[in-house]
């Protein structure tokens, strides 16, 4: 399918760098012996459309008997989505999900006025060596929606929109782009795809969104004669005209934008929400552990125990992003 048959020759120009309006290089961080790369927030730009985090976790190898552990832990005022280019692990939820995901499918869990859920390595994948390769961001919900009861969906790769042209495929994790829709139901104006490029191969960004930016996670892209390696955000200009080349190796990258949302949110830990005193009540309730009777609860079939809120933790500044 094409990517817009109604775009011309011109449309596919490589573009000025002035159309860069922010680079990110993101900062890198070692957790339980394998690496993630964060590159929102970040100090030049606190989001892109809706999206408020972006992490690119590995690529990692694991040994056997080895794996991922990140215990039950809270949100609230985001949805998160989960996409995955190599491995698999199993997320549990406070709704009763328990599901694998395996890569180019989407977990997209919205949290809303509160879930809680975990994310592990299975015992069956940790009964021999594997990898672990993806990238994991959160959303920002539209003020209206952060109170909205949680929800989870998951959908199959081929569930998923996919174009292809001249050298270039896409897959539509979220949203709307050229002409396409995802399955996964969504809060806001958004779109985030899945895109690979061979040498010298070309792709429009989507112009029907207000904010866009790129995310490069192999080979290289080149705008205006500039070449930018992978590990690296480029967010541009609104309005203008897009169009990212591979560089001699080819290129994969995610892009990613949407509508801006009508006010800064804050964060703290892992909570995002339009209103400090919501990050408050949240974390008070946490704290409490009333499982019962409070807000949160614990994922059915792992229980035993969560990430608790620690006196250095409580100490971290709340952050609000930069309008």
């Amino acid at each position: 399918m094409s990517w817009n048959p109604n775009q011309g020759p011109d449309a596919f120009a490589p573009g000025s760098s002035d159309s860069i309006e922010t680079l990110i290089i993101p900062r890198a961080r070692d957790i339980g012996g394998f690496e993630v790369r964060r590159a929102l927030p970040s100090p030049k730009r606190q989001m892109v459309g809706p999206f408020i985090f972006f992490d690119q976790v590995g690529p990692a190898e694991f040994l056997t008997d080895s794996g991922i552990d990140v215990r039950p832990h809270p949100h609230i005022g985001l949805g998160t989505v989960t996409y995955l280019f190599q491995g698999e692990f199993q997320h549990r939820d406070s709704l009763g999900t328990s599901q694998m995901i395996h890569p180019g499918e989407v977990n997209w869990m919205l949290a809303g006025r509160g879930v809680t859920h975990s994310e592990r390595t299975s015992p069956e994948t940790r009964t021999t060596g594997h990898s672990l390769y993806g990238v994991q961001t959160w959303v920002a919900l539209p003020e209206d929606k952060e109170e909205m009861a949680p929800a989870f969906e998951h959908h199959k790769q081929a569930d998923l929109p996919f174009l292809e042209a001249e050298g270039a495929t896409a897959r539509l994790i979220l949203g709307t782009a050229w002409g396409e829709q995802a399955p996964v139901t969504m809060q806001s104006e958004i779109f985030y795809a899945d895109v690979t490029l061979q040498s010298g191969a070309h792709v429009p960004l989507p112009d029907n969104h207000e904010d866009r930016g790129v995310y490069i996670t192999q080979g290289s892209v080149e705008i205006a004669g500039e070449t930018f390696e992978a590990g690296r955000m480029m967010i541009f200009r609104p309005g203008d005209a897009i169009s990212i080349r591979a560089g001699a190796a080819g290129a994969r990258l995610l892009a990613l934008g949407g509508e801006t949302l009508n006010g800064p949110r804050y964060i703290w830990w892992n909570f995002v929400s339009s209103s400090p005193e919501k990050i408050e009540e949240a974390k008070s309730a946490w704290k409490a552990a009333d499982w019962s009777n409070g807000p949160f609860s614990l994922p059915p079939g792992d229980d035993d125990e969560f990430i608790p809120i620690t006196p250095d933790m409580d100490r971290l500044k709340l952050k609000k992003p930069k309008v």
